[in-house]
């Protein structure tokens, strides 16, 4: 049976209920686990279906280009955004093999892949998860209720447990910020070191005195 859906204040009540849950110390090994990846020259491939694609997206964004504080690019691939690949690969290979395929060409031993969804069971993640694997890289999920099969096939993952594959999104989204945060934080790019965040507005260091 279907769950009903969620609208206004029991949407609010569901994203409240999860997000506690949410396992921002895993986040955080990840993230500086990640920043010496990429800082040593490797890469982050992400893929993802759908609202878990456009958050793949937004994750790679963020590392090439800046999630606050100005740093170095760097390197993140979402697979799903290489338009022609994606539509070649299906064609020729079948639509199982859109993200497999890719990690076959760019992922090298010690990169790391991660799979979003909030099924846990798509068929194209699962299948660049084990292509992930099979070429050394280190392989995360993010997913909803599990355990499920992308959990299974993971090194590390993370399962949101919510009724509705909205809330699942949502806590995703928060996720791929601290994922971010951490990242930036362990390469040393916070540029405003005494801001905190207790309520009232971060106040941030002062510039130096211009001469």
């Amino acid at each position: 049976m279907t769950a009903p859906l969620l609208s206004g204040a029991a949407h609010v009540r569901a994203l409240l209920d999860a997000l506690p849950a949410l396992d921002t110390d895993r986040l955080d090994a990840w993230g500086r686990h990640l920043a010496a990846v990429l800082v040593g020259g490797g890469r982050l491939l992400c893929a993802g279906n759908g609202g878990s694609a456009a958050q793949a997206q937004h994750l790679t964004a963020e590392l090439v280009g800046r999630y606050r504080d100005d740093r170095p690019a760097l390197s993140a691939i979402a697979l799903h955004a290489e338009t022609s690949a994606v539509t070649a690969i299906a064609n020729d290979y079948g639509y199982d093999s859109v993200f497999s395929r890719q990690v076959q060409a760019h992922g090298r031993p010690g990169d790391v892949f991660l799979g979003l969804s909030t099924s846990g069971r798509s068929g194209n993640v699962l299948a660049a998860m084990e292509a992930a694997r099979a070429g050394g890289l280190t392989v995360w999920a993010l997913t909803g209720n599990g355990p499920n099969a992308m959990t299974d096939a993971a090194d590390e993952a993370i399962a949101v447990a919510a009724p509705a594959t909205a809330t699942v999104q949502e806590v995703h989204q928060v996720a791929v910020h601290l994922l971010c945060a951490a990242v930036d934080l362990q390469v040393g790019a916070d540029h405003a070191t005494s801001a905190t965040y207790d309520g009232s507005t971060p106040v941030a260091e002062p510039s130096p005195a211009r001469s």
